[in-house]
């Protein structure tokens, strides 16, 4: 009881000042990142072409050139949204392709990760959960960082940002023409570092439609999703000269198909690798031939046509590696108990702690929980899995683990009159012993 009150005392300090929780986070991600990938050899830091995304950097880097993401030269690409690989290349222009440049993207993710997860006592707060819930998320993030490798963490940062202000427009009604441009053009912009969130905002755009009831919420909605075409259309512009053919930002959804869903396939990356290497045109020289033969739209048209036609042919194994990916997305990587074990009591802990807190929060509330993460994971349920697909909603999965904590042990130390308080308006306490319930909450329910 007494280590109890301690840890509670101690939750309670750092949550009592803003920069404090913040730090305290921080400081607590990035020495957990450096002790648990400071070791990673030399050779696996110095920029190399192995993989698209470094491939892709290096020729921006050296010849400005968007291209050849295989393991021989196929020309100009749209395998990959742009914003990741230019900012790499900026690293490598800047310091070379160099052991040098290697650590300065080791710092750039370590700092972005430590950022995410201490911004989530404020993301918290403002969606509902009070401050103690994401102190305690932000400490379960920093617990649980894992290596990412195409921005997820930037991703992450990106989705939570857009739906605060989606929150805040749902909870004020404060939706307009001009923040409605604006919000849109954020949402393609995003578009651009993954597309993946295109799911997302399809729901939180379908709900802004339903929930707003002003007059004019269609003139409201048609800026939201003009805003977000205006933004796309630079790159979809450069796709559309390059390659003959209009998509959505990259190219390579029906590769993706195929390597998930074909004769002798394994429902993660990792178990495809080890037992059964798949066709890809960054191993096989023959398929990146392919490529230069046909063209890479075409080719991954014809490659996805592969894949339906065995879903097709073979509906029983398409739907047993579809049971066994998305146990792999919400229990982790099963062919790794250990790490599995983590995520699926992390998992288990926020579906408790969602179940626990959902009568308390308003409609808008609830929305910004389940649309994501109801939306966000559809893709990779029949895509082969890797770890770091889930990290972009893991923080959505923390929070509502630390409420789940909170909820069952007082995470809040009885107050006094002069103690500070938390006062967003959103916010409430969940704490066994409050009772106090935001006025949003309470309106939005009844509504």
């Amino acid at each position: 009881m007494f280590l109890l009150n301690g840890l509670v005392s101690l939750v309670h300090w750092f949550t009592s000042a803003t920069w404090r929780s913040f730090f305290g986070i921080f400081l607590l991600t990035s020495a957990v990142s450096i002790h648990r990938f400071g070791r990673i050899p030399i050779e696996y830091l110095v920029p190399n072409p192995e993989w698209e995304l470094g491939a892709i950097a290096i020729s921006l880097a050296q010849n400005g050139r968007f291209a050849d993401p295989y393991i021989i030269p196929t020309g100009p690409t749209a395998h990959l949204p742009p914003v990741y690989p230019y900012l790499i290349s900026l690293v490598y222009r800047w310091f070379g392709v160099t052991p040098t440049a290697g650590y300065v993207i080791f710092s750039s993710i370590l700092v972005t990760a430590s950022l995410l997860y201490a911004l989530l006592p404020w993301f918290s707060e403002r969606f509902g959960l009070g401050r103690q819930a994401g102190f305690m998320g932000g400490v379960i993030g920093a617990l649980s960082v894992v290596w990412p490798g195409h921005g997820e963490y930037l991703t992450a940062l990106v989705l939570a940002l857009l739906l605060v202000f989606f929150l805040d427009r749902w909870i004020n009604h404060n939706a307009g023409w001009f923040t409605s441009l604006l919000l849109g053009s954020a949402i393609g912009a995003a578009f651009h570092l993954q597309p993946v969130l295109l799911l997302v905002m399809i729901g939180c755009i379908s709900f802004d439609w339903w929930w707003n009831k002003k007059q004019k919420k269609g003139s409201f909605v048609g800026m939201l999703v003009l805003g977000t075409v205006l933004a796309c259309i630079p790159w979809t512009w450069r796709n559309y000269r390059t390659f003959d053919a209009l998509f959505f930002m990259r190219s390579n959804l029906g590769l993706e198909a195929r390597m998930g869903n074909h004769a002798g396939a394994f429902p993660t990356m990792a178990e495809m690798d080890a037992n059964h290497e798949a066709l890809h045109p960054r191993s096989h020289a023959a398929e990146a031939r392919r490529i230069i033969d046909i063209g890479e739209v075409e080719y991954m048209r014809t490659a996805g046509s592969e894949a339906l036609a065995w879903i097709a042919a073979n509906p029983g194994d398409f739907l047993r590696l579809t049971v066994r990916r998305v146990g792999n997305v919400w229990a982790g990587p099963l062919y790794r108990p250990a790490s599995a074990l983590g995520v699926s009591l992390t998992s288990m802990l926020a579906f408790f702690g969602f179940w626990r807190i959902y009568p308390r929060l308003s409609i808008p509330q609830r929305a910004v929980f389940i649309i994501p993460l109801v939306t966000y994971p559809l893709v990779y349920y029949f895509t082969a899995y890797m770890p770091r697909y889930r990290i972009p909603i893991d923080w959505l999965l923390f929070i509502l683990a630390g409420a789940a904590v909170c909820s069952l042990v007082p995470c809040e130390k009885p107050r006094s009159g002069s103690e500070p308080t938390d006062t967003h308006p959103y916010s409430y306490s969940i704490s066994s012993k409050s009772k106090n319930f935001n006025s949003a909450a309470v309106t939005g329910s009844a509504r």
